[in-house]
């Protein structure tokens, strides 16, 4: 059976029920799609991260961490004592495995600190009501695409054997998916953001005013048309953070990881 090309995410677990479908595929609304599945998956995973980390306890110190400027900001969140305080709130005591779930916890951290102060979510808001049939009756987290030669299935069937984590774990994933492939659909030059900061290579404490004055310049019309200049301007803070050795999103990989050697 041919399968329509189409752009859908659907969720089901507990007071969570969302089901939308995108099957009118001109690049610009499959953009706009993507960038709602991001902020909604982003939105939702701080509720399945709770099994390995007190997230409240996060969310209290990104309040601590918000300063009077975007750049003492970022210098407090890169700073080794929120490090140590990081590792205090991981429900963890294998070394190794530990580092894992801090690194998941200074990305939500990033986030959860830096969103009252600058655009971390792009302008389209979450997904919200249910629009189409559910594809399974069991609770679930779906996104699937077909476009082209683009072709994705990211799906988990829940449980009550299944980690909360894996949960977390694939909404991560999603919105790596749909990070990477927005900027294609919405004709972001990436490159041309790259450039921007390409003169930051080791970043130090003392570099990181730099990098951050080069942000609150950057002019998104320069790298993307009219109704993606936010999104351009979100790609270019998590370029920003990425070279102070900070990100913007929790890593799917890193959460592999850890359920691996959990077992």
């Amino acid at each position: 059976m041919k399968v329509e090309e189409h752009v859908a995410f659907t969720a089901r677990h507990r007071d969570w029920k969302v089901a939308k479908k995108l099957t009118e595929m001109e690049n610009e609304r499959i953009a706009h799609f993507l960038a709602g599945v991001s902020n909604t998956v982003n939105s939702q995973i701080a509720r399945y991260l709770s099994e390995g980390m007190d997230v409240e306890g996060i969310k209290k110190l990104a309040e601590d961490l918000r300063k009077g400027t975007l750049n003492e900001t970022v210098i407090a969140l890169k700073s080794p004592g929120t490090s140590r305080k990081l590792g205090q709130l991981v429900k963890e005591t294998d070394n190794k495995m530990k580092k894992l779930l801090v690194d998941v916890a200074r990305a939500y951290l990033v986030r959860e600190t830096l969103e009252t102060l600058v655009p971390v979510n792009y302008p389209e808001g979450i997904l919200e009501g249910v629009d189409v049939e559910f594809p399974f009756e069991d609770e679930h987290v779906n996104f699937t695409a077909k476009h082209g030669r683009w072709i994705v299935v990211k799906r988990l069937i829940i449980d009550e054997k299944t980690p909360m984590l894996d949960v977390a774990r694939l909404l991560a994933s999603i919105n790596e998916t749909a990070t990477l492939k927005l900027p294609v659909y919405a004709d972001i030059d990436l490159e041309g953001i790259e450039e921007e900061f390409s003169a930051f290579k080791r970043v130090k404490k003392s570099d990181i005013p730099k990098v951050i004055e080069v942000y609150e310049a950057f002019e998104p019309s320069l790298y993307a048309d009219e109704p993606f200049e936010e999104h351009a301007r979100v790609y270019a803070l998590r370029t920003a953070l990425e070279k102070i050795g900070l990100t913007l999103d929790v890593p799917a990989k890193s959460l592999e990881k850890y359920l691996e050697k959990k077992g």
